[in-house]
């Protein structure tokens, strides 16, 4: 207020709207912060490439490039399908793995995935360590490598107990993509729904003319 000889209401309304774009951070009795985080770059190609999972690394390690990232939250459960989710994998009983990822110590990303019961039943897919590579590198245990994946992605507030397990502050949206990996006979075998901080994230697909 000083420095530019700005009323306070000015000031609050100029802060309003940093934080609404994600670029601080209200911290209760204490101010307003600078929001000090770099953005995760999603490579959608490169990230679930088989040379990626195939040699037993994660395929956030294509998105972190060496910067420490956690499941903090884990939950798997074998489930009855919404409608909408036995009309993808053609299955009503699926297992369900949700997780909540922290990147830098920041809660970046909620994922879900199911996958049809009858085919992984018995596999490490149904436990809370699937392993090198993680579920891709099992479904090719199985017999079900994916070979072509699909997203859908859009943008939208989030609800209420993401805004919570994301800790965003007011006004930030999300980007919501909805991934179905298929294997090269066209069988579907996950669906991953992922909820992204989008103030955290610069999504980039490379592709030829």
């Amino acid at each position: 207020m000083a420095e530019y000889a700005i009323a306070r209401a000015t000031a609050r309304q100029a802060l309003a709207v940093l934080i609404n774009e994600g670029l601080a951070v209200p911290r209760r009795g204490s101010g307003v912060y600078v929001r000090l985080f770099k953005p995760i770059r999603r490579h959608g190609s490169r990230r679930l490439s088989r040379e990626q999972w195939g040699q037993g690394r994660a395929i956030w390690d294509a998105d972190t490039r060496g910067r420490p990232f956690t499941v903090d939250a884990l939950e798997v459960a074998l489930e009855r399908a919404t409608e909408d989710v036995a009309a993808v994998l053609e299955s009503g009983e699926i297992w369900v793995r949700r997780r909540r990822y922290s990147v830098d110590a920041r809660p970046v990303q909620l994922a879900t995935s199911s996958f049809p019961a009858r085919l992984v039943e018995g596999s490490a897919i149904t436990l809370a360590d699937t392993g090198p590579g993680g579920v891709y590198a099992r479904l090719s245990d199985l017999g079900l490598p994916p070979a072509h994946f699909t997203e859908e992605v859009r943008a939208r507030m989030p609800a209420p107990r993401e805004s919570s397990l994301l800790d965003l502050p007011a006004g930030t949206p999300v980007i919501v993509i909805a991934r179905t990996a298929y294997t090269s006979g066209g069988l579907p075998v996950e669906l991953n729904e992922m909820v992204l901080d989008s103030a955290a994230y610069v999504l980039q697909y490379d592709f030829d003319a």
